[in-house]
């Protein structure tokens, strides 16, 4: 029995959401991740399962806005110059990757004795990996944001731009496709150029004086439709430009990224983000035909096993090519070997142009949806074999309301050297940090440490970044310490900042986020061990203390100049020892 119908159907929605509630918590608790979960939910509660809907395209369709949401908030994260940054990794690893499994997955089809032009398209689609699956799969492993996930994110940003050119192939392609002229082909490319320039024009000059006007209202609801009306917004102008829906919203979060309505918007849009990606993994469920599977189970299995094996082996091999070692290689292999949300609308296109017909389609279809299915799993046995367990959060307390003076954001051993003083004063101070071990052995020395990520704004409210006179950030890794000064300088603009440096460039980057006080981790103790040697080497105690403060001199003054001009300002307030090398 269907349950759609015209309108609003409520028993439709609550079959949804209650389907997704029971499967996805029970799923990963057994240790099967939520995507699965989603997966087979839409299976039971589909045509082929207890046959509650009829139409999962339908409903495909209007899930996809969660995969353009999730690209949104992706685009947010990244800012022009972190994109600039990882040009060679988008041009140049995403590239190869994507022309070496256009060309070679194609090969799949011809062995199977189909045309070489249905087969090309059908290679073609499976090249292009899920971006919901894969960005989903990242997020709950904590990766988008490490070295390893940013390249994938390249890739995946390669592969939604590949679209367009492999859309014009189907044109191309098609019987009668010689009636599509070069100068059609020149107009299409030049419109959505233009769409893309026309966007980022708009982002520059409209979206900030847009929400600074909205701002002033200090109507919640009217920033939240606006948030909506800017992802969406982006999403549509680039489908009319004939690019593809999650590549606009991605933009538009990229030119927003700089806003200092970013974590506003981020916030508005998580929770509709969340739903309808969802919504996207059961409408893939649904869309299972195991009609189709049945009746051509051979050529389905035999085309699952030859695609995926192949792409599989062109990542990894791309992935080492470019110097990647073994685990993360690996890694991205089992995450990408899949087909993706893009290959419905090649095929779609493809069908229509009459280059597959409707039974290949099916297939095609099939094809990708068994091998998205398959990526949650293929990934539960690949970190089965990790040698390194995940840490249990179990007991774990979240700070809730918290209220004091400091706020110190990590406690490895900066952070807890750097407590010592305050707690001799009998200052009043809040610590959170994100590692279990840590924080459980920090307890046995008589230390209180909140559970909690400090780059997440409903974390630093609760643990009282709002109130407290003093943030300490002294977190051991660069990137997150950046981020959190980022954040906390724009949500808490009266807030004193003081972090931890990881070198000199990690410290003028600081500086430019807004820090107002700063320390390089290893400068002090490294120029306390250099004054012991010459201590060791007989130099009288206030010599080596006179020479000590020479050095900080420099060094202040080097950094002065290093703040006004680039890293290499001040290079002759450095003492180097070519001059002084004594060849043996």
């Amino acid at each position: 029995m269907a349950t759609e119908s015209a309108g609003v159907d409520l028993v439709s929605v609550v079959t949804l959401l209650g389907a997704a509630v029971v499967a996805v918590p029970v799923f990963k608790r057994i240790g099967l991740g939520s995507v699965l979960g989603y997966l087979a939910a839409g299976l039971a509660i589909g045509p082929f399962g207890l046959g509650l809907f009829s139409d999962p395209m339908a409903i495909l369709h209007v899930a996809e806005l969660g995969v353009v949401m999730f690209l949104f908030i992706i685009g947010l994260e990244m800012e022009p110059s972190k994109l600039w940054a990882m040009r060679r990794d988008i041009l140049g690893l995403g590239l190869i990757q994507v022309l070496l499994c256009v060309a070679i997955l194609g090969l799949v089809g011809v062995a199977l004795g189909y045309p070489y032009a249905g087969s090309l398209i059908a290679g073609a689609g499976f090249t292009l990996t899920s971006t919901a699956i894969v960005m989903q799969m990242l997020q709950e492993r904590n990766d988008i944001s490490t070295p390893k996930g940013q390249r994938m994110v390249s890739i995946l940003l390669l592969e939604d731009l590949a679209i367009v050119p492999l859309l014009a192939l189907v044109a191309f392609l098609a019987p009668g496709g010689e009636e599509v002229t070069l100068m059609d082909r020149l107009i299409g490319v030049g419109i959505g150029l233009g769409a893309i320039a026309a966007l980022v024009v708009a982002g520059i000059y409209l979206l900030n004086p847009m929400f600074r006007l909205l701002a002033a209202s200090r109507a919640r609801e009217v920033m939240t439709a606006a948030a909506l009306l800017v992802v969406l917004g982006s999403a549509l102008w680039m489908q009319l430009g004939g690019l593809s829906l999650a590549m606009g919203a991605f933009l538009a979060g990229v030119l927003l990224s700089e806003s200092s309505f970013r974590h506003q918007l981020e916030a508005d849009v998580e929770p509709f983000r969340g739903i309808l990606l969802g919504l996207f993994f059961l409408a893939v469920g649904m869309a299972l035909d195991l009609s189709v599977i049945a009746a051509n189970w051979g050529l389905v299995a035999v085309s699952v096993l030859a695609l995926m094996v192949l792409k599989s082996a062109i990542i990894y091999g791309v992935a080492r090519l470019n110097r990647a070692d073994h685990a993360e290689a690996l890694e991205r292999t089992v995450l990408m070997a899949q087909g993706g949300e893009f290959a419905f609308v090649l095929y779609s296109a493809a069908l229509a142009v009459g280059l597959l017909s409707l039974e290949e389609n099916a297939i095609l279809n099939a094809i990708i949806i068994i091998s998205m299915v398959m990526t949650p799993l293929m990934v539960i046995l690949h970190d089965r074999f990790r040698p390194a367990s995940a840490v249990s959060t179990e007991g774990m307390e979240a700070p809730d309301g918290q209220s004091a003076s400091v706020l110190i954001i990590g406690f490895g051993r900066f952070g807890q050297i750097a407590s010592q003083p305050l707690l001799a004063r009998k200052c009043s101070i809040t610590i959170i940090d994100d590692d279990p071990e840590m924080i459980r052995a920090a307890e046995t020395f008589g230390f209180k440490v909140w559970f909690g990520d400090g780059t997440r704004l409903d974390i630093l409210k609760a643990a009282g970044a709002g109130t407290a006179r003093a943030v300490v950030i002294a977190t051991e890794k660069p990137e997150v310490t950046t981020r959190i000064a980022h954040l906390v300088r724009d949500e808490f603009p009266n807030a004193v900042i003081l972090a931890r440096a990881f070198d000199r460039a990690h410290l003028l980057e600081l500086v430019k986020l807004g820090v107002d006080h700063h320390m390089r981790e290893l400068f002090h103790s490294a120029l306390a061990l250099g004054s012991e040697v010459l201590e060791v080497l007989g130099v009288d105690r206030d010599e080596v203390e006179e020479i000590a403060e020479s050095v900080r001199k420099r060094d202040a003054e080097r950094l002065a100049l290093q703040m006004a001009g680039d890293i290499y300002s001040g290079k002759s307030l450095l003492l180097g020892n070519a001059e002084h090398t004594v060849s043996s």
